[in-house]
């Protein structure tokens, strides 16, 4: 993280704990507030990666599963970068800015995913530059976000979702309907951050998590990686995936599952309530069900405490397994998921 800015945040009473804010002092008050008012929260536990260099697109075409042709100078995309078998390695937010292109993922992640991506860059014109620092993340969500946003940046206010505006001072990332994301100079963030903070509830990185998860939105972690196909984590219905590009890692494998199979594993919105005592629901926990004995039948891919009680996750399930509804967390006797619906639909029965 960056240092000044860390430094004025530790001011205002930010709790780090393994390089992310976790809360300003009241963890339990800061997921309430989600449910009554507009929060803000830094996004510096996002690593970004920038490509620069007239060949950048062309390489990140043929690494990426998204079509890097429509990340415009408008437009933000989902996505994944895969290995040779398919599965994923990263999960990504994508845009361009006026030298290139910005790749956004977990910064635990970033410093080996540009490692690897730098060994195939060859005789490409193309360079790729640690960005985590040079540009201060502020994530900005709920019913008056837009007003807020709006007095600050007046030209830069994006109308459609998955839109990114610019002006002379930072960019504004329209995520959803009431949810930002402002990149801005270092510079300038204390500013920003106190002008919102007139409006906003300051909020650790746990209730972004949260709001990411409640959007249906996946995040590959170190606990997850190469775990799962895109198509498993509802990739290619958030825009995540291309069918008609050209080859990049893993492409194979990934069409295959479009064309000619089908899905046997979808990623679902669940909620659970955990028993006393019992450990915090986290990535990588394996699911079970009553019906397969000790068998696992699924894996968490985010999770997060919930503002009312208990834990909500992203989780990959056998969808067989979620048609009895016995699906369970920590052993096949633990505490039972509640299934809930997510922003679009996941279909059962369709060709992947």
């Amino acid at each position: 993280m960056n240092s000044s800015w860390q430094a004025y945040l530790q001011d205002r009473h930010a709790v780090f704990q393994d390089g992310r804010i976790v809360h300003y002092g009241s963890p339990v008050a800061e997921r309430a507030s989600v449910r009554r008012t507009t929060v803000i929260a830094d996004l510096s536990h996002l690593g970004l990666i920038h490509f620069a260099g007239e060949d950048a697109q062309s390489f990140l075409q043929g690494q990426l599963t998204c079509d890097v042709r429509l990340a415009d100078s408008d437009t933000v995309l989902y996505g994944a970068y895969c290995n040779p078998k398919g599965r994923m390695l990263a999960s990504y937010l994508l845009y361009r800015d006026s030298n290139g292109y910005l790749m956004q993922l977990p910064l635990e992640l970033q410093p080996a995913i540009q490692k690897r991506l730098s060994m195939y860059v060859l005789r490409a014109r193309v360079r790729l530059s640690d960005f985590s620092d040079t540009l201060i993340r502020i994530g900005v969500a709920g019913d008056d976000a837009r007003t807020l946003i709006s007095t600050i940046f007046v030209e830069a206010l994006p109308r459609d979702l998955g839109v990114v505006r610019s002006d002379g001072r930072g960019s504004v990332l329209r995520l959803a309907e009431d949810r930002y994301e402002l990149l801005l100079p270092p510079g300038l963030a204390p500013e920003i951050w106190q002008c919102l903070s007139t409006g906003a509830v300051p909020v650790g990185a746990p209730v972004w998590d949260w709001l990411e998860i409640k959007a249906g939105i996946p995040m590959i972690t170190a606990a997850t990686q190469e775990q799962f196909v895109p198509q498993m984590i509802n990739l290619e219905m958030i825009g995540g995936v291309s069918f008609q590009k050209g080859c990049y890692p893993g492409q194979e494998i990934v069409a295959r599952s479009h064309y000619l199979g089908k899905i046997k594993r979808r990623m679902y919105f669940a909620h659970v309530e955990l028993i006393p005592g019992e450990g915090p629901v986290k990535a990588g926990d394996e699911l079970l069900s009553t019906d397969a004995g000790e068998q696992s039948v699924g894996m968490v891919v985010n999770a997060a405490a919930s503002p009312d009680g208990g834990f909500d996750m992203l989780a990959v399930l056998q969808t067989s397994s979620t048609e009895s509804g016995r699906i369970r967390f920590g052993s096949a006797n633990g505490p039972a998921l509640e299934i809930m619906p997510l922003p679009y639909s996941v279909s059962h029965s369709e060709n992947q």
